[in-house]
């Protein structure tokens, strides 16, 4: 019997530490959330030197030092000849009363890895507005995009900031080497061209909602559950009330006209799809997309990167939050909470693409 008294009061002081610790995370994350500080950086890194460092690596076990200082001495006299004929240039410009382009063709490079809410649009927005205060009428753009899809709201806002670039007239290319599904297809189909892996899954132009119902749960413990609306259809299914045919009916709609929605968006950018014929949900493989327009050719992001590399200044654009040490702690115990209530509400009340 002191055993098991033993025993409890250990536990009692277990639990008690974990839920301390719990409701300092949460009050560190409070205090945290608050600091209106926090500022991010852009981290910029030349795609085209790092290229070109890793062929000289290579070279210099290949070759003999007769042929790199015969390379050197090439590469040396290309670029002088470069640099004539771009003074040349800048001088006729000048005569001419005109601005010469200072610089060579510019890609910029972006990373978009969407989470199910796309809360990653935050930081596309920043990449985004910097290279539309830099970027020239030679310049491009490539995305690479991996997502399964998501909420809706967010990918309809991510969606728009790839708009910001075409209403800029940069082309613009989205590469998928993994996923652009759904809410992930629906950023894809901005681009003027869309390349993907062969393998890559690409696809799913279709709506889903889903959710748990308690309701018999609740009733077999004699608990009551009661929820009060003003408006008809302020909410129509729940979690633990009871749900109706009434209220599964104009959920239903909802996802229908939202499926309408997804779909004239897609018809708009990509005119020359079967729509009816790949709007059914369905995924694809990238050889498979390609068969029936959904993508514009099969390669990889590294062969437009690689590709690029060989006329153009190759810039990878990437917008970093900075983050203090007590959003990195409040994070471990923020993160989980919300990831577990998203999948739990958000899912259920609204559509996901």
């Amino acid at each position: 019997m002191e055993f098991f008294l033993d025993y409890g009061l250990f536990l009692a002081k277990i639990v008690t530490v974990v839920v301390a610790i719990i409701a300092i995370l949460i009050m560190i994350k409070a205090v945290g959330g608050k600091d209106p500080s926090a500022k991010g950086t852009l981290e910029i890194t030349n795609l085209t030197d790092k290229h070109k460092q890793t062929i000289e690596q290579f070279e210099s076990h290949l070759h003999d030092e007769a042929f790199l200082k015969a390379r050197d001495k090439a590469e040396k006299k290309e670029e002088k000849d470069k640099n004539k004929e771009r003074g040349k240039e800048i001088k006729k410009a000048s005569k001419e009363g005109k601005l010469a382009e200072d610089r060579a063709p510019h890609l910029f490079v972006l990373d978009f890895k969407g989470s199910i809410d796309a809360k990653e649009v935050s930081s596309l927005r920043e990449e985004i507005t910097a290279i539309l205060a830099v970027a020239k009428d030679s310049d491009e753009v490539l995305l690479r995009l991996e997502s399964g899809g998501g909420m809706v709201h967010g990918y309809g806002l991510a969606s728009s900031q790839l708009d910001r670039i075409k209403a800029a007239n940069i082309p613009l290319t989205i590469s998928v080497d993994k996923v652009a599904a759904s809410g992930g297809y629906m950023m894809a189909c901005i681009a003027d061209k869309i390349v993907s892996a062969p393998f890559a899954i690409v696809g799913s132009i279709g709506v889903i909602a889903q959710m748990p119902n308690f309701n018999k749960v609740l009733k077999k413990h004699d608990i009551e559950y009661e929820q009060l609306t003003a408006g008809e259809y302020k909410r129509t299914l729940t979690m633990f009330g009871e749900n109706t045919d009434k209220a599964r009916d104009k959920f239903k709609q909802e996802l229908e006209e939202t499926h309408g929605l997804f779909k004239d968006f897609i018809r708009q950018r990509r005119p020359d799809l079967e729509l009816e014929k790949v709007a059914t949900g369905e995924h694809w493989f990238g050889t498979q997309a390609h068969e029936l327009g959904l993508v514009d050719e099969i390669k990889t992001s590294d062969d437009l990167v690689v590709e690029a590399c060989k006329d153009k200044t190759v810039l990878a654009v990437h917008y970093v939050e900075k983050k203090k040490l007590t959003s990195k702690l409040a994070g471990i115990a923020g993160e989980a909470a919300d990831n577990v209530l998203m999948k739990l509400i958000d899912r259920g009340q609204r559509p996901i693409m």
